[in-house]
């Protein structure tokens, strides 16, 4: 009989929910601006968004943590300034996954403002709506299949997450020991029987969001 600690499982719907909510805030203007902008600095700054998925967990979470610490730059303002310490906390392990998720959020919603018809704004400039106005009562409620492809997206590779989540945040139980931190230690531990139902509970998990994207994709993608 396996005595396992869920903890770690809830720690992980929670930082994926909260990380998912935030993206999804964040992510509707940046992807507006990256496909819509006429600037110089759209194809650097599409880049810069899209590099966590080409660069090593490892190499983000390192100067992640280097920018948390207490001893450098902006670690050291909000200690000093706040009393706040992002390194090894769940709000810094947030800002991590924000960063590290980022693209999975953004690269739909911008493939999908390029999809819509340019007909669709400037039928709602000649209306006299403004821009955000159209953004919000035109574009959205187009962008449906895209924004809710980028908020599971975001949301499974957040549960997923390990390079980032173990240099920025540790190991800390009920504090920064997610669910792949824990399937690593138990494997470490060679107590593979917990780390086997650990790894079931994320691949059931990710599998259900998943089918559920494709589901409801086909369904709103199916002609009247």
């Amino acid at each position: 009989m396996v005595n396992l600690d869920w903890e770690p499982i809830w720690l992980t719907l929670k930082l994926a929910a909260i990380t998912t909510a935030i993206l999804i805030v964040l992510s509707v203007p940046i992807s507006w601006w990256l496909a819509y902008t006429p600037s110089r600095l759209r194809l650097p700054m599409r880049a810069m968004v899209s590099m966590p998925l080409v660069l090593p967990p490892s190499v983000l979470g390192f100067y992640l943590l280097l920018a948390f610490s207490p001893v450098y730059g902006p670690g050291r303002f909000l200690k000093e300034h706040f009393d706040v310490s992002l390194a090894f906390s769940f709000p810094g392990l947030v800002l991590g996954s924000l960063l590290f998720s980022l693209p999975f959020m953004v690269n739909p919603l911008v493939a999908g403002f390029e999809s819509l018809p340019a007909s669709f704004s400037e039928a709602s400039y000649v209306l006299g709506k403004s821009r955000l106005q159209t953004l919000r009562h035109v574009l959205l409620p187009n962008l449906r299949p895209a924004l809710l492809s980028g908020a599971i997206l975001s949301f499974a590779h957040t549960m997923g997450e390990f390079g980032v989540v173990l240099m920025v945040g540790g190991k800390i139980p009920g504090v920064t020991k997610v669910a792949s931190i824990a399937i690593f230690d138990e494997v470490e531990s060679l107590r593979f029987a917990s780390a086997h139902v650990y790894a079931l509970v994320l691949f059931s998990i990710s599998f259900a969001i998943l089918l559920t994207l494709f589901y409801v994709n086909k369904k709103m993608l199916k002609p009247f």
